[in-house]
């Protein structure tokens, strides 16, 4: 996925800089009478309001805009990104920011030219836009454009995927967000604090606010859930403060400024366990030789590719029957451990919609028995990148412990490993048969008395500075080995 600028309209005698570039149709724009629409288009208008709002003395913000819009071709998906000066609240320690709002992932024409109009009950497009608020460097009098190159990029993947991005979801980047050497190099979602949702002609539109944090913020949403770790980010008011602000010259985590922080999130795992149900990897297994003599076909069956249609069948029978006993046994599957932006969004939220094992854009009912016949084996090795394998902790205590189950999903599609608890319905996996494949995607039954020896052999796995790799996992009387890789085997 491309993660450049965003295209800019040029100002006369400037290049490549924000520029007063108000809605079309709103009062005060000059434009060519030939050129002057009838009306301003209802979606977008909604927005627009509800910014004016908030900021009635900005009727005509700074704005970023794609110059051939993407219902004309143009690579960028948002139409439009305002850019706001919010004051703050000194009174609540809320310092002065900017704010930036998206246009373009909710249905702003109601025409179908990009979203298909599906009435005003539903969502409008998508259902949301993006905002970010980046606290102000002290003497900057103009936005910095980087935000709206972040907010492109995150819309290209919401339109390539149709993955929605909600509350509480986050997004590994691994790089600043301003390409500088700041350590907020990943982002978590949450409702913008002020901007709330509004109803338009075309459906509901939601504010999701952008926050950056550091890896080991990133890491605690993972292990426990995003909402948890928002909550504390609103309780610091240098990490983001009540309105979640980002500051890229942010140098300490919460966990620095206040180490007790640490043990509230363990116990966030212990109690609650993690909602984060899969991560795209670099993963492969194979079935052990002592247990493939004993079916010729095995080999053929390991190695081929997960089709479009078999990826479907595997969403839609995670989705219908790999659910636990607890109400989020299968939150929001999403990604984390990928080796690419496409495969580095989570979803925390039990919200029905497309996830990252689907290729294919088909959402046609699959019926239990379609996917190839089940086979079982005695004994599995499971390949994992090193990032990826990091999180085996995680899924086993987070996860497994909690009645729920956890799948790596392989970025180039060849597999897919989905690790299960006995007390999950709908596993093809079970006590008696705990390693059984459908085609390409295999699964894995932890048994309760097998689960505290695992968790305990692979806790290690969680000190990734000091985890050397390659690195391999035998439980010989179980039949399963696990080998932590190279990122880039």
């Amino acid at each position: 996925m491309e993660s450049g600028p965003p295209h800019l309209s040029p100002v006369p005698g400037t290049e490549a800089v924000p520029h007063h570039h108000p809605h079309p149709g709103v009062p005060g724009m000059p434009m060519p009478p030939q050129m002057m629409p009838m009306t301003t288009p209802v979606g977008l208008q909604a927005i627009y309001q509800a910014c004016r709002r908030l900021y009635a003395d900005q009727p005509n913000p700074l704005q970023v805009t794609a110059v051939v819009k993407y219902w004309l071709g143009g690579p960028d998906p948002l139409d439009y990104i305002s850019m706001y000066s919010n004051p703050g609240d000194p009174n609540r320690g809320i310092p002065a920011h900017w704010h930036y709002v998206s246009f373009g992932l909710s249905d702003l024409y109601g025409d179908g030219r990009v979203h298909e109009y599906t009435g005003p009950e539903g969502p409008s497009g998508f259902g949301f836009e993006l905002t970010i608020r980046l606290k102000k460097e002290t003497g900057e009098t103009a936005p910095p454009t980087w935000p709206a190159a972040l907010m492109q990029t995150l819309a290209r993947y919401v339109f390539q995927s149709e993955n929605v991005l909600c509350a509480g979801d986050h997004v590994s980047w691994h790089n600043a967000l301003d390409s500088s050497e700041s350590r907020i190099q990943h982002m978590l979602m949450a409702e913008d604090p002020l901007l709330q949702s509004i109803m338009s002609p075309m459906g509901t539109i939601n504010f999701i606010q952008i926050i950056g944090v550091t890896a080991e913020e990133l890491q605690a949403a993972q292990r426990w859930n995003g909402p948890g770790i928002l909550e504390l980010l609103r309780n610091v008011p240098v990490a983001g403060g009540p309105w979640l602000l980002t500051d890229m010259r942010r140098g300490e985590t919460i966990f620095e400024k206040d180490p007790q922080l640490q043990e509230v999130v363990e116990r966030g795992i212990e109690t609650e366990g993690s909602n984060l149900s899969g991560v795209s990897a670099k993963c492969s297994w194979e079935e052990m030789e002592e247990s493939r003599e004993e079916r010729e076909e095995s080999e053929e069956t390991v190695r081929q590719r997960i089709t479009p249609h078999e990826s479907e069948q595997i969403k839609a029978e995670l989705r219908r029957g790999l659910m636990g006993q607890h109400g989020s046994g299968a939150a929001g599957f999403g990604t984390g451990a990928g080796a690419d932006f496409t495969d580095h969004v989570n979803h925390n939220t039990d919200r029905e919609r497309k996830d990252s094992l689907s290729s294919s854009g088909s959402t046609e009912e699959v019926k239990p028995g379609e996917l190839q016949r089940s086979q079982t084996m005695d004994a599995v090795h499971i390949k994992i990148n090193k990032e990826a394998g990091t999180l085996l902790p995680l899924v086993m205590r987070g996860r497994l412990k909690h009645g729920r189950h956890f799948t790596f999903k392989d970025v180039s599609g060849n597999s897919a490993i989905t690790f299960v608890s006995p007390r999950v319905m709908g596993a093809i996996a079970d006590e008696s048969h705990p390693y059984a494949s459908r085609g390409p995607w295999l699964q894995v039954l932890i048994p309760e008395d097998f689960l505290e020896a695992v968790i305990k052999d692979l806790e290690e796995l969680s000190s990734t500075e000091e985890l050397v790799v390659p690195k391999q996992y035998r439980w010989r009387e179980k039949g399963l080995t696990i080998s932590i890789l190279p990122d880039d085997w």
